[in-house]
């Protein structure tokens, strides 16, 4: 195994999707069984090696990047191939691994018109690819492509396989199908904020020439700004502003998160479950390897205007979710809210926030991808996600209505879910932010946040009560549902255990990110960890 622990594992669990999907190709389209057979196989064994890497992994030594490798790629302009995990990423990477596996499991047996499970398994593995990529890629142009490479299939997702209404334009007056509006509004709101994110990067390639050669190496950039090289560097705040905008799409941040509801509104079941499981953690974890390492003064200048966005996403998103009638746009506008603690957290450039932000992510991953796998059951059966038509639904499927319930409440931040540690955690973190930062924003934020978590919960039951309780409308008399069926129930059991496991238990995932994450603020801020608070016991 010495040649997985030197790096080449890392190199399978991110290779071998897109192999898989190449593979793919080759099978006929009408041997529909032996595609589904073999993309799931594909997905499992790259899960296995994800729980080898995870099982291998020295918690003794978390800070460090593991399972390195680091090889010339691209000469010329000093790019190399280097990926390695640390206990930052490994969360991530094993969360993207295994949502997947379970997106194909639900797959099995729940298609989308046009009915095409050859195409639509393919990008799901090319999508597995670039989201595990991200993750342990450690060379900025590296992390670019497969920050980029998520983009394509998804926008194929959408635009194929989305919401087949009509829309209007706004603006224009004319109407087009949901799901095109929706999908180049994707793309174009990411591209967007990927292109200056690549200006920020080539920007940090020039100026680290200054210091011993040209270098897109995240753990060398990274070195130099624990080192101040930056910290006079008089750009420095229009660099990170311009990776502010690249991950700020991507997670997305208010006010730049409008192209999120129509996305997951119009995208597919499982295309709704991978992009927000998964592909908005792309941008949050892009501030935590990236921006703050690398730029950590211009971070703290920048850092009350994350606190400030997120609060404003956090109690804008609750007032949207309140207003909805649908059930998929009222979770896609909660993603807002709930993203808006992950950024509080990372804003207050402490540990304890930064790996609030971390567990906030996962609990995330597992509950809202959850979520949206419940709607999209609901809307196979009922052919509505109108919640005023929905009522009585734990009459007619006791079990979904359960399982709803159960999500609902770990949504909301229930204690003893895995929701609750993200949220409390980042409030904890906002009321005593890093030394420099103002205490009275931050603890305004947290006050903001706090009530944010009080209208969470209002429109959590709310959905419930419209959804699930009361007696079912006249229009379902006589009509008979099916519950949950066999492949629904082996996608979301996983699901519901990892919920109350890292809920009863959250250093399943401090055991791994609480080295790392104050080894990153001490090496940023040259702070002392041992006055910050031990979550790695929590």
């Amino acid at each position: 195994m010495d040649w997985f622990e030197n790096g080449w594992g890392l190199s399978l669990i991110v290779f071998l999707p897109i192999l898989g999907a190449l593979a793919a190709l080759a099978i006929p389209k009408e041997r529909e069984s032996t595609v589904k057979q073999w993309s799931m196989l594909v997905a499992v064994v790259t899960f296995g090696l994800s729980l080898i890497v995870a099982f291998g992994f020295d918690l003794g030594a978390a800070e460090q990047y593991q399972f390195e490798t680091n090889v010339p790629w691209i000469s010329a302009i000093g790019a190399n191939y280097h990926v390695g995990v640390d206990g930052i990423s490994l969360p991530l990477l094993v969360l993207s691994t295994f949502i997947l596996v379970l997106a194909m499991i639900y797959s099995w047996n729940h298609w989308e018109e046009p009915r095409n499970p050859k195409a639509f398994l393919i990008l799901m593995l090319i999508l597995g690819t670039g989201m595990n990529g991200t993750f342990v890629a450690l060379d900025l142009v590296l992390f670019f492509i497969f920050f980029e490479v998520v983009l394509l299939p998804m926008y194929f997702m959408i635009g194929i396989w989305g919401d087949k209404s009509m829309r209007q334009i706004p603006g224009f007056g004319k109407e087009m199908p949901t799901r095109l509006y929706a999908s180049i509004k994707f793309f174009l709101f990411t591209l967007f904020g990927s292109a200056f994110m690549l200006l920020g990067f080539l920007a940090l390639y020039f100026k680290s020439g200054e210091f011993g050669g040209r270098t897109f190496d995240i753990p060398t950039l990274a070195a130099h700004g624990a080192a101040g090289d930056f910290a006079s560097w008089g750009i420095a705040g229009l660099v990170f502003g311009a990776m502010f905008l690249g991950f700020a799409v991507k997670v997305p941040m208010w006010p730049l998160h409008t192209w999120l509801p129509d996305a997951h509104t119009a995208a597919p079941t499982v295309g709704s479950v991978l992009l927000a499981a998964i592909l908005l953690k792309l941008g949050s974890y892009g501030f935590i390897r990236i921006a703050i390492p690398v730029l950590p003064e211009a971070a703290k200048d920048w850092a009350p205007t994350i606190a400030i966005l997120s609060v404003i996403g956090i109690i804008y998103g609750s007032l949207a979710c309140l207003a909805q009638t649908d059930v998929k746009r009222l979770i896609a506008f909660s993603s807002v809210g709930h993203m808006g603690f992950v950024m509080l957290g990372i804003a207050t450039l402490t540990d304890v926030g930064i790996n609030a932000s971390i567990i906030g992510m996962v609990a995330h991953g597992l509950i809202t991808g959850l979520l949206f796998f419940l709607a999209g059951s609901m809307h196979h059966r009922y052919h509505t996600r109108e919640m005023s038509r929905l009522g009585g639904n734990l009459k007619l499927m006791p079990r979904l209505g359960a399982i709803l319930s159960f999500t609902a409440m770990a949504s909301l931040g229930l204690p003893g879910l895995a929701g609750f540690w993200g949220e409390f955690m980042a409030l904890l973190g906002a009321f005593n932010p890093l030394d420099g930062l103002s205490v009275g924003l931050f603890r305004g934020a947290m006050v903001a946040g706090a009530i944010g978590t009080v209208l969470t919960a209002g429109y959590m039951l709310f959905m419930l009560q419209k959804v699930n309780l009361g007696e079912p409308s006249e229009e379902w008399v006589g009509h008979e549902f099916h519950d949950v069926d066999r492949y629904e129930m082996t996608a979301w059991v996983p699901l519901i255990i990892l919920i109350v496991v890292i809920g009863f238990y959250p250093k399943v995932v401090f055991g791994a990110t609480t080295d790392a994450v104050v080894n990153m603020v001490d090496n940023a801020y040259a702070v002392d960890s041992t006055a910050s608070l031990d979550v790695s016991g929590s």
